[in-house]
């Protein structure tokens, strides 16, 4: 990735955390942003970026989510459909508001703690792919566009062990 600027969806936990410290000893320029969906958890997230020394933003994302997500869920719900509220928020409100940020500050990729891997698909257009770990998390990806994909960069999807906390600098 060398010196590539990155946004971090940065939600406070580990997994993001592990992310965001990958991406800079790789070298990456990194931007944490926390997507507010109203449960509370910034100041985790803003704690995780202090101690690393990137800069922060938040994104309000709960008018998007109430739209696109959740009163689809109510509906299918309620018409006896099984819900697919992650396969829904993906595509339509988490990435876009991450991509949304890197147009902002200039970066060519967003980046998550997702344990998946981007990899070029039969017909060389990118897809997700299963990761090493045993916590997969490819599902979440299925449904971004190719383009989008390419833009991806997911640093846990090689890890097979989960790792510890970053350490502050």
């Amino acid at each position: 990735m060398g010196t590539k600027a990155v946004v971090l969806g940065l939600s406070g936990g580990v997994d993001s955390a592990v992310a965001a410290r990958l991406l800079l000893e790789a070298g990456c320029t990194v931007y944490g942003h926390w997507l507010d969906i109203g449960l509370g958890g910034r100041e985790d997230a803003q704690s995780v970026a202090e101690a690393l020394g990137i800069p922060f933003s938040t994104g309000d994302i709960r008018r998007e989510l109430e739209r696109e997500v959740l009163a689809p869920f109510r509906a299918d719900y309620l018409a006896g459909r099984t819900p697919l509220p992650c396969a829904r928020c993906n595509p339509t409100v988490k990435f876009p508001a991450l991509f949304r940020r890197a147009e902002e500050v200039g970066a060519a990729f967003v980046a998550t703690g997702h344990y998946a891997r981007i990899r070029p698909g039969a017909d060389g257009a990118p897809t997700p792919c299963r990761g090493a770990h045993a916590n997969d998390q490819v599902y979440p990806l299925a449904r971004l566009p190719p383009a989008r994909l390419g833009q991806l960069a997911l640093p846990l999807g090689a890890s097979a062990q989960p790792q510890g906390p970053p350490r502050a600098r």
